[in-house]
């Protein structure tokens, strides 16, 4: 406990700032330190903490059913490089008129894109309808595996993708 006068005096004498940490408290907390690096470590920590954090993208790319292979090709690739980017990738096949009839032609086109890149992705929600469109959406299979993990989240998804594209057959 201490004078606020004398405490002052201590700062000046020190060259530091006195700051008040904890204004609630009853006597309220005071501290001698250097405010301007108090601000630099704090906007530094903040700096850190931001760092670690990633917001992962979510890309989307749209299908017809009827698609070409060429198309279904260069598309594929473009999902390969989304990927390779770390980001979300939905794949969307809308249908148009009649064409919501054949849900199994938009299945077969998710299917073809799911067996091409089955060794880069697992699959994160299968294939569902949502209005007149059909989509699933992949994320990046994680590389780093511990070994001797018996049944790894990654491997179930990486499962769930073989069995959407062997089911489609």
């Amino acid at each position: 406990m201490m004078d606020v006068a004398k405490a002052l005096q201590l700062a000046r004498d020190a060259d530091v700032d006195l700051v008040e940490v904890a204004p609630n408290s009853e006597p309220p907390v005071c501290r001698l330190l250097d405010y301007g690096k108090l601000l630099y470590l704090a906007s530094k920590k903040e700096r850190e903490s931001k760092k670690g954090q990633r917001s992962t993208e979510q890309k989307e790319v749209r299908f017809r059913p009827n698609i070409g292979t060429h198309d279904l090709d260069a598309k594929t690739r473009k999902i390969r490089e989304f990927i390779g980017d770390g980001s979300k990738v939905k794949l969307t096949v809308r249908f148009r008129g009649r064409e919501a009839a054949h849900q199994q032609l938009g299945l077969s086109v998710l299917k073809r894109v799911a067996d091409e890149l089955k060794d880069e992705v697992r699959l994160e929600r299968p294939p569902t309808m949502e209005g007149r469109a059909l989509s699933m959406v992949l994320i990046p299979a994680l590389v780093k595996t511990e070994k001797g993990e018996e049944g790894s989240p990654e491997e179930k998804n990486q499962d769930q993708v073989e069995e959407l594209a062997d089911a489609k057959t």
